[in-house]
C-alpha cells in the first residue's frame, strides 16, 4: 500500500493493537476511535451505544476498520451479556457504516470484523465463504453484525467482512487463556477432542487484514483462518510439544456445560472452515500449521 490514513475502531483489543503497530511501523497514518474526549490528533471520538461518530475526524480517510466488540468468552452468556455482545457489534457497525456513507468523499474500503461463528457447527464438513449461516446465537449474531454495514455498501463503498477464527497469541483471546493452563501442566482436550478448531496466527491475522485493505477485488465475506484446520485433540498435542508439558488433563463435556453454560456449545462445537477467498486472491500464510502458529506466538 501507499501511505494511507486509516481509522480503526477496537484499536485497544488484541488484533487492533497488533494492526495499529504494524501499520504505523510501515508509515501509515492511523487514527483510533475512542469512547472519550480525544487526547491528540490521532484520536476521534465515538459512542457506539448512542450510534455517534465524529464524522469530521473521518474526513480524508482512505479506510475504516471496525474491530470493536465485547469479548465472546469473557463472561457467562446471561441474557444481559448476550445483549452486550450484540449491541457492541451491531450498533457500532451501523454507526460507522452510516458515518462512512455520509462523507462527501467516502473511504475506499470499509473493513468490518466478523467471526467463523457465522457457520455454526459444521462437524467434520469443510466449508468456505459460500456456505450459508448456521444455527445458534453466534451465527445469528454474525448475520446481524454483517447486515449492519448495509449503509456503507449501499453508498458504493467496498465493504469486506473478516470472519476471523481462533487467533493464536500469548497476550489475549482464547489462546491467551490456554497458554497458562498448559504451562502449568493442566492443559488437555475439551470434551472428546474431535471438534475442529479453525485457527490463525496473530501475525497472519494482521497480514490478512492488510491484504484485504489493499486488494480491490476482495469484498463481502473473507475467512481469516489458517489453511489447515485441526481438531482440539491435535491442538492439545501441539501445545504439549511446544511447552514440553504433559497433556493428560481433560475437561469432560458435562463439566464445561456446567461451568460455561450456553457458551459450552460453541467450545465443544466443530468448525472446519477454509480461507478460500484469501488463497484465491494470492495471500501467503507465514504460519499455516498449528505448530508454526504456536511457535510464532511463543517466540
Amino acid at each position: 500500500m501507499g501511505r494511507m490514513r486509516i481509522v480503526i475502531a477496537g484499536a485497544s483489543g488484541l488484533i487492533g493493537k497488533a494492526l495499529v503497530r504494524s501499520l504505523r511501523t510501515d508509515g501509515h497514518d492511523v487514527v483510533r476511535l475512542v469512547r472519550r474526549s480525544p487526547e491528540g490528533p490521532d484520536e476521534v471520538e465515538w459512542d457506539p451505544r448512542r450510534q455517534y461518530v465524529d464524522t469530521e475526524g473521518l474526513a480524508g480517510c482512505d479506510a475504516v476498520v471496525n474491530l470493536a466488540g465485547a469479548g465472546v468468552g469473557d463472561h457467562r452468556w446471561t441474557a444481559a451479556y448476550k445483549k452486550e455482545l450484540r449491541d457492541s457489534r451491531v450498533l457500532g457497525t451501523a454507526a460507522l457504516a452510516e458515518a462512512v456513507a455520509s462523507l462527501d468523499v467516502p473511504p475506499r474500503v470499509f473493513l468490518c470484523g466478523s467471526a467463523l461463528g457465522f457457520y455454526g457447527d459444521t462437524g467434520d464438513r469443510a466449508v468456505d465463504e459460500d456456505a450459508p449461516p448456521g444455527d445458534g446465537f453466534l451465527a445469528s449474531l454474525c448475520v446481524e453484525w454483517e447486515e449492519a454495514a448495509g449503509a456503507a455498501e449501499e453508498a458504493g463503498v467496498r465493504t469486506a467482512f473478516a470472519r476471523t477464527g481462533l487467533v493464536v497469541a500469548r497476550e489475549g483471546g482464547a489462546w491467551g487463556k490456554l497458554f497458562p493452563l498448559f504451562r502449568a501442566g493442566l492443559g488437555g482436550r475439551l470434551g472428546d477432542g474431535r471438534q475442529y478448531w479453525s485457527f490463525i496466527a496473530l501475525h497472519d491475522e494482521v497480514a490478512a487484514l492488510r491484504h484485504i485493505l489493499d486488494t480491490e477485488s476482495l469484498s463481502g465475506p473473507v475467512n481469516l483462518t489458517g489453511p489447515e484446520p485441526v481438531t482440539n485433540r491435535e491442538v492439545t498435542a501441539a501445545m504439549g510439544r511446544a511447552l514440553k508439558r504433559p497433556t493428560l488433563a481433560a475437561a469432560p463435556a458435562f463439566a464445561l456445560r456446567i461451568a460455561l453454560g450456553e457458551f459450552a456449545g460453541d467450545v465443544l462445537g466443530s468448525q472446519r472452515v477454509l480461507p478460500t477467498r484469501l488463497l484465491e486472491s494470492g495471500f501467503d500464510f507465514a504460519f499455516p500449521t498449528i505448530d508454526g502458529a504456536i511457535g510464532a506466538a511463543l517466540h
